[in-house]
């Protein structure tokens, strides 16, 4: 189902002191800065309450070091890279400061052709540069069981779209959760609370390094 998006507001504003341990200001130029998280089911938070999603917890864990932003859930369960696209524009407003971008686990499931998957990605990346959006690239693996082909030509897809449009990379956005029972729900692809506990913790540092990019691109 299509979820209505919505920017999750603020944290409450850290004592000055622990943004002086964090080092990073919560906002800059007077202005908070807006993520939008544009995935599919896994940004969305399929099967969970929201407050455990994975935009919740990442917004509560970027307070908990002292660092204000919105983040906005433009996850919609079931899209590919290309539905991605084609709802791009109205996903991310013109006000946004950076994109975590995670598609392409359906492309995958449903054996798209990864040049498919590529050529979308790669026009996701190439407007948001124009539009002069930072971005963070969380990347993707394939299923073993389609081949050696497919999980080559698939693989290189993150890393090498990363480097051509000078994004950050998240080389596996499941990285120590995938196939791990006891951080996914029963049907084996999208992770519980604690799955999305161990995403936020093992991605946080690359989300502060993509906030860090934002700030020192933006004038003082």
């Amino acid at each position: 189902m299509r979820q209505i998006l919505r920017w999750v507001v603020a944290a409450a504003v850290c004592s000055a002191a622990l943004m002086a341990i964090s080092g990073v200001p919560a906002t800059a130029g007077g202005k908070t800065l807006k993520i939008v998280a544009l995935g599919d089911s896994i940004t969305a938070g399929l099967g969970l309450p929201e407050k455990d999603g994975f935009v919740a917890r990442l917004q509560a864990a970027l307070a908990r070091q002292g660092i204000a932003v919105e983040v906005a859930n433009a996850g919609v369960s079931g899209d590919t890279a290309s539905d991605g696209l084609t709802r791009l524009d109205w996903s991310v407003p013109d006000d946004t400061d950076a994109v975590v971008l995670e598609l392409g686990a359906n492309d995958m499931l449903r054996g798209i052709k990864p040049e498919v998957t590529r050529s979308a990605l790669e026009a996701i990346l190439r407007r948001l540069s124009e539009r002069h959006i930072t971005v963070l690239l969380c990347g993707m693996r394939a299923a073993p069981n389609l081949g050696p082909d497919y999980d080559h030509a698939f693989a290189r897809i993150y890393p090498e779209l990363a480097a051509k449009y000078g994004a950050l990379l998240y080389p596996f956005f499941l990285e120590g959760v995938a196939s791990d029972l006891a951080l996914n729900q029963p049907d084996g692809l999208h992770p519980n609370a604690a799955g999305v506990d161990a995403i936020v913790a093992r991605i946080l540092p690359k989300v502060e390094e993509l906030i860090a990019r934002i700030r020192a691109q933006q004038p003082s």
